[in-house]
């Protein structure tokens, strides 16, 4: 089992790396499986999976945008022990990534990843309710790797977040990540840290109107459409929740992750202990 979590509240870019390690196993010959908490989702009975076609409303709109990019078995529950088995006994996974789930100490793992936000680090380093940190500064010394997403003096390893196109929620229509450079457009985030998305978008060349949603936001269609014709832009987790009701004006901008040639080579000897284990 792998552990992608964080010590802190809010999005500090888990999922991006959660896929990119999925892509990363499968390179390696294992068969990934991924599991989630399911946060937000309204199901009656747990653990459940999750499809490319899973309702968010039911599962929660990550897992929705992680069974589209992966591709891999994803399977749902709060009970993470459960849901892990769940997954084991209905798949041919051999290797199991948890998103989130650092302080589930429940659970067993092999490797534990923490994330931190390079641009908000530790806040001011105290925990719950003073501060934003689930856990004190000294469970990072604990993990096998910490990652920043950005610049931070936390750690060496920097991972990156690299764009990929813009990509039509009525039709599936791709288009060049800077089609709208020099426009104005609608950006729309219902994230843990919305700034990061519109910061993107005028790394673009956009000028962007702001509309800000509380993370995990469950959207409908007047929510994302304006009383004008500007194209409206929105995160790839928010659009799994508005596929439904979108017209051609709508749009989600892709993002990878990319991840330093030091953590990369300290993740190859953590793999390898555990396949010689």
């Amino acid at each position: 089992m792998i552990v992608v979590g964080n010590i802190t509240v809010g999005g500090t870019g888990k999922t991006p790396l959660v896929i990119w390690l999925t892509d990363y196993l499968r390179e390696q010959g294992f068969s990934p499986g991924i599991i989630s908490r399911g946060y937000g989702g309204k199901a009656t009975h747990w653990p459940l999976q999750v499809t490319a076609d899973s309702d968010p409303v039911l599962v929660g709109d990550e897992p929705v945008m992680l069974a589209r990019r992966c591709g891999c078995p994803i399977w749902v529950g709060p009970d993470r022990p459960v849901t892990a088995d769940a997954l084991l006994n209905n798949t041919s996974c051999d290797i199991l990534i948890s998103d989130d789930g650092l302080q589930h100490y429940a659970m067993a793992r092999d490797i534990e990843i923490a994330v931190i936000d390079g641009a908000r680090g530790l806040g001011n380093g105290f925990c719950l309710p003073a501060g934003p940190l689930r856990e004190r500064r000294g469970r990072l010394d604990t993990v096998d790797l910490v990652v920043a997403n950005g610049d931070s003096e936390l750690t060496d390893h920097h991972m990156t977040l690299a764009v990929g196109e813009l990509i039509n929620l009525a039709d599936q229509l791709h288009l060049p990540a800077e089609h709208f450079s020099g426009q104005r457009v609608h950006g729309m985030a219902g994230i843990g840290n919305p700034q990061r998305f519109f910061n993107t978008l005028r790394g673009l060349g956009m000028s962007v109107e702001e509309h800000l949603f509380p993370d995990h936001y469950r959207f409908c269609a007047a929510d994302i459409t304006p009383d004008d014709t500007l194209p409206v832009i929105i995160t790839e987790k928010d659009a799994v929740k508005c596929t439904h009701f979108s017209q051609q004006r709508h749009w989600y901008l892709e993002v990878s992750a990319k991840l330093p040639e030091g953590f990369i080579q300290q993740l190859d000897k953590q793999i390898r202990e555990l396949r010689n284990g």
